[in-house]
């Protein structure tokens, strides 16, 4: 089945995979310089493309004033939803109003963006914007919303309990066409990473 782009949001980790037909050659790279910032960009080889999807930060940790927090997701959203967790907002206004000012991609699928926190409180919330819904959860298990074929939040079986586990077990995943992924964890009063870019 494809799904395409997935977060899997926990109380303790979550996990973004990049599953793409139309742009496979893409990769995931530490771009951290005091906050952790993970961005998916093309692989050296990558054809050119002026698609504006293709590239952007899918994992930001910041300092909340309720401690640090993780926003991750599949597009440029991720920005300023962690920039609204710094400022103080709540997980879920963080989402509902980064997600209802960017909309659902306006390329020729009405692509649904997708995202999720790991806040300073032990929290997790996920959401996501589609051409016909804004849908923020608060969620106490793993929790999957993808952009095709799943597009609303509901329970999933994720066992992984660390970064590195979290992005293997989300790229392992049996939907078609994985192309990157990302992991993170609570980790003490921070938080670790992880990447899994498939054979490099």
């Amino acid at each position: 089945m494809y799904v395409g782009r997935f977060v899997v949001v926990g109380p303790e980790t979550a996990a973004y995979r990049v599953s793409s037909r139309s742009f496979p050659n893409r990769q995931i790279t530490d771009r951290s310089d005091g906050d952790t910032t993970l961005t998916v960009g093309p692989t050296p080889d990558a054809p050119e493309t002026d698609n504006p999807y293709v590239a952007y930060n899918c994992l930001r940790t910041v300092e909340t004033p309720g401690g640090e927090a993780a926003a991750i997701g599949n597009g440029s959203h991720v920005d300023p939803i962690a920039e609204k967790l710094e400022l103080g907002y709540p997980a879920r206004d963080a989402l509902a109003t980064a997600l209802l000012a960017l909309d659902f991609e306006k390329d020729d699928y009405d692509t649904p963006r997708i995202a999720g926190v790991l806040d300073g409180d032990g929290g997790a919330t996920i959401g996501t914007v589609r051409r016909d819904a804004l849908l923020v959860e608060r969620v106490d298990e793993p929790t999957l919303v993808a952009t095709y074929e799943r597009d609303a939040p509901q329970a999933f079986d994720f066992a992984a309990t660390d970064a590195d586990e979290a992005a293997r077990e989300a790229y392992a995943l049996n939907f078609e066409h994985a192309v990157c992924a990302a992991g993170v964890a609570r980790d003490g009063d921070g938080f670790e990473i992880g990447i899994e870019n498939g054979d490099e």
